[in-house]
């Protein structure tokens, strides 16, 4: 714990030399993070869809060969002649197909643009998503250094008190009470201090999750910084951008059109396909062995060539076409349904982060003139004890006040600058530079 303690008070009062900034760790997260890493992965497969689609519109080739041995025996009914054969057959065939007109395949490669496309705003989303689990993780850090580090300096006020009381009751200046007072805070805050180390190593690890080492010493905030309101600073801009930009309405505007397009697709089993066919290909006999009734037959070899238009047209196939595109109709309101949730979800979002920015600012500057308050109260209840006009209580009472106003005041700036990052993530905006303007506050 003293190795911790010292390392966390270093950390806290002058910042760690060499520390890590919060744009170190976002690039640490960018290579190491397993859930951003499978994102990647899952958008190179899903930049395949278009490349999937497109291949129902191009042409196809296939061989196909065959080889068999021929024994043959035939008789001649009501006569004793009788003819046999033994030889052997092969061949391949080559055959070119070149859809012209089959509508499934033109609906499914534009399905397969627009899945690329989701893939995209997946992937832009997970990008959102993991700054978002960084700078949580990152702040969490900072918070519990700042509650552990608060815990210590109160367990040491409450030690020096507890020492004061003793002395004056050893002189008779004070009662027994106000050392029980003392021993009880003092106990209550070796209590609290061993759970705010846990907290600390609980918060670190979780960091380490994401960034895949011991984060080690971070860059704390600088004091006295100022905070940006919300620019434009009205809510109404920023809701109406994000029902229109937000990743999420990006996410089911694609998805509506999508399943829209399946239903055209299922539709189209009604249509008839049109196809240009070329085939070529080769068969050979070789020669037959003698017969009972003639002689040995010449092998041969064949050759074709044949170029033709294929026109298929589905009649009724057990109404399996009416099933699939009512299911799919089906899917697209519910696709319509998604798409306006995701909207009203959005906008409940830029106004959470809209109000966590603005009224988080307002809240850092009273937590400000609060902890200056809390300073002087703590110092006028000290004299005030010193010169018997205020018991022992009210000094313990001032010296907590001081320290909870102050991990508040740490609170409310950290959870101000996360909800700047998540109205930028509300409106589809979030990214790497928004990252570095915050990390402009830290110091190194």
């Amino acid at each position: 714990m003293k190795k911790l303690s010292l390392l966390v008070a270093a950390a806290c009062l002058s910042g760690v030399a060499g520390a890590a900034d919060l744009l170190q760790v976002y690039r640490l997260a960018l290579d190491n993070d397993p859930q951003f890493l499978a994102a990647r992965h899952q958008l190179d497969a899903g930049r395949e869809k278009e490349s999937q689609g497109l291949a129902g519109l191009l042409p196809t080739l296939g061989v196909s060969a065959n080889t068999q041995w021929n024994d043959i025996d035939r008789d001649l009914r009501g006569s004793s002649v009788s003819a046999k054969a033994k030889y052997n057959s092969n061949g391949y065939t080559a055959t070119l197909t070149q859809p012209l007109f089959r509508w499934q395949n033109i609906v499914s490669y534009q399905q397969g643009k627009m899945q690329a496309a989701q893939a995209e705003a997946q992937f832009s989303q997970a990008r959102q998503d993991m700054i978002l689990r960084v700078a949580t993780a990152y702040f969490d850090v900072l918070l519990a250094e700042v509650n552990f580090a608060s815990i210590q300096a109160q367990k040491k006020a409450i030690s020096q008190q507890l020492e004061q009381a003793k002395k004056n009751f050893e002189v008779g200046t004070a009662t027994i009470v106000d050392t029980h007072e003392a021993q009880s805070r003092f106990d209550l805050a070796t209590a609290q201090e061993i759970a705010a180390e846990s907290e600390l190593e609980i918060k670190r690890r979780a960091l380490e999750v994401i960034i895949g080492r011991d984060p080690g010493g971070l860059a704390m905030v600088r004091e006295k910084v100022a905070l940006d309101a919300p620019q434009p600073p009205a809510m109404k801009p920023w809701v109406e951008a994000a029902e229109r930009d937000a990743i999420g309405v990006q996410l089911q505007q694609l998805a509506l059109e999508i399943a829209d397009k399946e239903v055209s697709r299922n539709r189209a089993g009604h249509y008839p396909t049109l196809d240009a066919v070329v085939a070529h290909g080769n068969a050979s006999q070789t020669a037959a062995l003698p017969t009972t009734i003639g002689s040995a037959t010449p092998g041969f070899d064949t050759k074709s060539t044949t170029a033709a238009l294929q026109l298929n047209i589905p009649l009724f196939q057990g109404g399996y076409v009416n099933s699939k595109t009512r299911e799919a109709a089906a899917n697209r309101e519910a696709a319509l349904q998604q798409l306006e949730a995701a909207r009203r979800n959005a906008a409940q979002a830029a106004r959470q982060a809209y109000l966590g920015v603005a009224n988080g600012t307002a809240q850092v500057a009273a937590l400000r003139a609060a902890l200056v308050s809390s300073q002087s109260s703590l110092e006028s209840n000290k004299l005030g004890y010193e010169v018997g006009v205020r018991i022992n209580i009210d000094v313990l009472n001032a010296e907590q006040q001081l320290y909870v106003t102050r991990r508040d005041l740490a609170r409310a700036f950290h959870d101000t600058l996360l909800a700047q990052l998540k109205l930028k993530a509300a409106v589809g905006t979030l990214e790497e530079a928004d990252i570095a303007k915050i990390n402009a506050l830290l110091q190194q």
